[in-house]
């Protein structure tokens, strides 16, 4: 009996979507050989079987177990270059997605990965850092700080420990990049921990991955096994080694300072700067501290040059954005692109429009902390310049897409209630200002708010603004008082009808 190779996602989210039924009723199966692949990131196609053919691989899409008959014949499949949401993309980051077992190295290698660290093997580590400073590569987590500043500054800063930290504390809502990375290509964000520590002379490495990913604290640790096993960690040629940390869930975390002290083994709480992490960071030594995308980008450009990266996106960002879209739109799912498309472009060639039944109201980008967006503002190109010029941060590039039923004063109760849970304790603005925020939204919800609320609510979100110790706080307003400006008469219906005849 000829057996046939057949490809199915091990992510997270395909697992969800049904892919371990699949598996396990086609395990009696003698002619299927199920080969677990990572995921495309076509999470509206999920489940999605792959079967080789002479001219390429074909799939079929929302599988059910009673399908297997079909797909063994070749009935109704659709060849993958042709997927129109994947076929518009630029994959560089993600090129291997759909195509590798995660935790096959040899895969790996076969598809160039490693080159990057073999480059950067030949290269002294300032010229390492001069690649980076020639991509015009910025950090892919809020910030968007220019990576080869970081990287200097812990280079020159003389110690005899240095650390390099993955921040895998991927938080935000509608973002899960880092999270399919660490579960299907876990050796590309290695490989490119391994780069920044040969550029700097750290020995030691940790990836902290947040509690609610077991599943890929667990690829990690299985690849990290492998790459010692290969000589890859603490060879020879250059002493590494690594460590995945899980953390304990707290959204703050994914600040760096709070995200250190957690590592340390004490409570996750944000710390004034200077100094920086780069100059004294995980046990007062020089630390790099840069989110999973980030790192994963290295290799390529390693192996491809600086001005390979620079050549791609707008005159202020380089290279490709990771998306993640989801919400009220057709296809939600993971989208690969060069910086300068715009919202409208993502919404209608990838997201396919709205969800059956929706009308298109708003969209957030940048998780719980970004601007909302209104349909007069969809033709912004997504890119870092563009979102700062109107006060908005692309963040970790998460879009949620929010339809004609969505109650904004609600929607904005909801983010002002997160930053209240969440915040640290450490600074009053976020401690105190977001329970007041939040005390007056719900006010105007039960009817019983004034217009001057609405004053307060704006000059409480500017103080935050200026004077709350990191992002969490000074970020908070920012969901509430474009909620407020764009969508006025949902705030003005609600107010006290006293306050209406004033």
């Amino acid at each position: 009996m000829k057996t046939m190779r057949c490809y199915l996602a091990n992510d997270t989210s395909s697992r969800a979507a049904g892919a371990e039924r699949l598996a396990d009723a086609w395990s009696e199966r003698p002619e299927i050989q199920l080969i677990r692949t990572s995921s495309r990131g076509a999470f509206f196609l999920e489940p999605m079987v792959e079967r080789e053919t002479p001219n390429g691989r074909e799939a079929w899409f929302n599988v059910a177990p009673n399908d297997l008959p079909r797909i063994v014949a070749g009935v109704g499949g659709t060849p993958v270059a042709g997927i129109p949401f994947l076929q518009q993309q630029t994959r560089f980051t993600f090129a291997n997605f759909g195509i590798t077992e995660p935790l096959a190295l040899d895969e790996y290698q076969a598809r160039g990965g490693l080159k990057g660290l073999a480059a950067a093997g030949s290269l002294s580590p300032e010229a390492i850092v001069e690649e980076l400073r020639i991509s015009r590569l910025r950090g892919r987590g809020g910030a968007a700080f220019p990576v080869w500043k970081k990287w200097q500054v812990a280079q020159q800063a003389s110690s005899e420990q240095k650390y390099v930290v993955a921040n895998a504390d991927e938080g935000d809502a509608g973002t899960y990049c880092d999270r399919m990375i660490m579960e299907g290509d876990p050796f590309r964000l290695i490989e490119g921990m391994m780069i920044c520590a040969r550029a700097i002379g750290a020995t030691r490495g940790y990836i902290y991955c947040r509690h609610e990913y077991p599943a890929a604290a667990q690829a990690m640790r299985f690849a990290i096994q492998k790459a010692r096993e290969a000589d890859l960690l603490d060879s020879d040629d250059y002493p590494f080694d690594l460590e995945v940390v899980s953390g304990a869930g707290s959204y703050v975390c994914g600040e760096e300072t709070a995200l250190l002290e957690s590592l340390e083994g004490r409570r996750g709480v944000v710390l004034a700067k200077p100094p920086y992490p780069a100059e004294s960071g995980l046990y007062g030594k020089p630390t790099i501290v840069s989110n999973v995308l980030t790192f994963a980008t290295i290799p390529n450009i390693l192996a491809n040059g600086g001005a390979w990266h620079a050549s791609i996106g707008t005159e202020g960002s380089r290279g490709t954005m990771a998306v993640q879209l989801g919400g009220r739109v057709k296809q939600p799912g993971l989208i690969e692109i060069p910086f300068g498309l715009t919202l409208r472009d993502i919404l209608d060639r990838f997201g396919g429009g709205m969800a059956a039944g929706s009308r298109f109201k708003a969209v957030q980008i940048g998780g719980p902390l970004g601007s909302l967006f209104p349909e007069s503002q969809l033709d912004i190109p997504i890119c870092y310049d563009a979102f700062a010029e109107v006060g908005a941060i692309l963040g970790h590039g998460g879009i949620v897409v929010y339809d004609h039923e969505t109650d904004m004063v609600e929607l904005a109760r909801h983010f002002m209630a997160f930053t209240a849970d969440e915040s640290c304790g450490k600074c009053t603005p976020c401690r105190i200002g977001s329970v007041r925020g939040r005390e007056i939204l719900e006010r105007i919800q039960i009817g019983q708010g004034t217009a001057e609320d609405l004053v307060l609510l704006s000059d409480l979100g500017e103080t935050m603004k200026a004077t709350s110790l990191c992002a969490l706080g000074g970020r908070a307003p920012y969901p509430v008082l474009t909620a407020i400006e764009h969508f006025p008469n949902e705030f003005r219906s609600k107010l006290s009808a006293f306050s209406s005849q004033q």
